[in-house]
């Protein structure tokens, strides 16, 4: 029963080891020689003698009329047909015993997740253990436990492409509905936001800019923090005032540049849409390459800052933006008065 145990231990440390391909012999290739055989079949026939302990994995062994194996044979993953002499013990990992009626075991016969089928005649001097479970003790050994294999770690994917594909559709037709209003009613305003969008770039950035800071800062120290969030409301009505202007403008330069002659509701309605659309659609990246966030936040945040700060700058549309100007004095010339004499 030992010698048994012993063998029990060398098919888990070479189930630990082995990845089977193919057939693959570790000792000898023929009866007399101690073996190790991989995906094939193993037969003794008759008159045969294998002197040696036989490991099978994956195969099935068949042990005829007047042939003997001297030695423990162990078998994974196979079957046992024995009508000839084991003279040791048989292991049966995960098949089936099964002995004709001259068939002689001089050893035990372990039965782990098999069966043992075995004919009227056929002898077993030593035990018979069925359905050991690994792990468990039995009379004279005790069954090593199974080897743990560690999963394989699952990457999931936080990324469904319908799902976000549906979720930016739906923001842009929405913001495309909210031009079509705003143009209906605050067209002349939404003219005065997108012209200081084209001429006062840099300014109404930096506006934008300084009103969030204004706001964090009003927030943080003036404010209680659970009423905080009350200055998001105007933000965000000039966020989206200043898009749908923004809007407006590349709307009226896309009909210009196929030559259509489009209402301002269409130009600004068109326009909104592709803008907003691309900006949730590169957002939308962050979900998939989180490490490109600082890339992927870039032209949300300034068209961003270009929204409020022309929102701001000309208090929702109700003045026309006041370029920066220089008044240099040029005094009026004559040429035809002689200029004064000097006096002396």
């Amino acid at each position: 029963m030992k010698k048994t145990i012993r063998i029990f231990m060398l098919v888990a440390l070479l189930g630990l080891a082995l990845v089977p391909t193919s057939a693959v012999f570790a000792q000898g290739s023929g009866p007399g020689e101690g073996e190790v055989v991989f995906g094939r079949d193993f037969t003794l026939e008759s008159g045969e003698t294998f002197n040696n302990d036989l490991v099978v994995f994956g195969g099935n062994v068949t042990i005829e009329e007047d042939a003997e194996l001297i030695g423990d044979l162990v078998v994974f993953g196979g079957t046992v047909n024995s009508d000839g002499t084991v003279n040791g013990s048989i292991v049966i990992i995960g098949g089936q015993v099964s002995l004709d009626e001259h068939a002689l075991v001089t050893g035990d016969v372990v039965t782990v997740g098999g069966q043992l089928e075995r004919a009227e005649g056929a002898v077993i001097e030593g035990e018979v253990v069925n359905n050991v479970q690994p792990g468990s003790d039995f009379p004279g050994g005790h069954i090593p436990p199974e080897p743990e294999i560690p999963a394989p770690e699952v990457v999931t994917v936080g990324f469904n492409l319908f799902q976000e594909f549906g979720r930016v559709l739906g923001v842009s037709l929405l913001m495309g509905f909210l031009a079509l209003l705003a143009t209906l009613f605050f067209q002349d305003r939404l003219s005065r936001v997108s012209h200081a969008v084209v001429s006062q770039p840099l300014m109404t950035s930096s506006i934008g800019l300084l009103t969030i800071v204004a706001l964090v800062l009003v927030a943080v120290t003036i404010i209680l923090i659970p009423f905080a969030f009350l200055g998001l409301i105007p933000l965000g009505l000039a966020w989206s005032f200043g898009v749908v202007a923004i809007g407006q403008e590349i709307g009226d330069r896309f009909a210009r540049a196929i030559r259509k002659d489009w209402t301002p509701v269409i130009t600004a309605s068109i326009g909104t849409f592709v803008l907003v659309f691309l900006l949730a659609s590169i957002k939308s990246l962050n979900s998939l390459l989180p490490f490109m966030v600082c890339v992927t936040w870039i032209l949300p945040a300034a068209v961003g800052l270009l929204a409020v700060g022309s929102v701001v700058i000309t208090r929702f549309g109700a003045r026309p933006v006041q370029g920066p100007a220089m008044n240099v004095y040029n005094p009026p010339t004559d040429q035809g008065q002689a200029p004064p004499a000097s006096q002396p």
